[in-house]
């Protein structure tokens, strides 16, 4: 059995109940909350390994906790909600959200999807614990691996979502390389990532200009056209 903890915020019972027997069927850990207050008081007694929250809840939206569990730390978030408009999309992600399924969805979608998430949530673990030396040197900046934190030339960190680091590590490791959208999705997103999927698209603009608010960043990443996005900057291991 997983151990891994999935608390589902939706406000619909039926909906709730059905994602909540899915994931146990598959051996999660699962609690269902109709509120995000109730999901607050979960959150008090127990770890949270990942948050599926749906958008449209009553009182304080899913949107609202995102962006309020993106402030105090690491909790995974996957937004889903019947609205399949692109701006709903892109707000979640921009917000910090790791990943958004549109109602209906498949269920085994929603199963890959999760997987996904908490694969590279305990990838980061085992790079905490394991590999607590990986650090790179990049002019001027310092990006720590095993910490999860990035340093600017001047000595200030840069504040950067799960998946914004994911791709800026992905980038530093591999320097001056041509690298695809389709690379950069399978490296964050996993196998589960659709063709179709465009939230590394949303991230990587997120993720660039952050990077460009200080001195020297606006370079580093370079568009390359036809074939993707070049980390142009030399690396060297701190």
């Amino acid at each position: 059995m997983d151990e891994s903890c999935i608390a589902v915020v939706e406000d619909d019972r039926e909906i709730r109940a059905m994602v909540v027997e899915l994931l146990k069927r598959e051996g999660f850990a699962v609690v269902g909350c109709g509120t995000t207050a109730e999901f607050d008081q979960l959150a008090g007694r127990q770890r949270i390994d990942l948050a599926i929250l749906d958008i449209m809840l009553p009182g304080e939206d899913g949107l609202s906790l995102c962006r309020r569990l993106r402030a105090k730390g690491e909790v995974p978030v996957l937004l889903v909600s019947a609205k399949g408009d692109d701006i709903d999309r892109i707000i979640g992600l921009e917000i910090g959200a790791d990943d958004y399924l549109a109602k209906p969805f498949n269920p085994r979608e929603l199963i890959a999807r999760a997987r996904a998430i908490l694969r590279r949530t305990r990838d980061r673990q085992r790079v905490v614990s394991v590999e607590p030396s990986e650090r790179y040197r990049f002019g001027g900046w310092l990006i720590d691996a095993g910490g999860r934190t990035l340093i600017d030339p001047a000595g200030a960190p840069l504040d950067l979502t799960g998946g914004e680091f994911d791709l800026l590590l992905c980038f530093v490791t591999h320097p001056q390389r041509v690298l695809n959208r389709d690379q950069l999705l399978d490296w964050t997103r996993g196998r589960s990532a659709s063709a179709f999927d465009r939230a590394v698209d949303v991230q990587l603009s997120r993720l660039r200009r952050k990077l460009a608010d200080r001195p020297g960043g606006d370079t580093l990443i370079k568009t390359v056209r036809g074939g993707g996005y070049q980390f142009t900057t030399r690396v060297e291991r701190a």
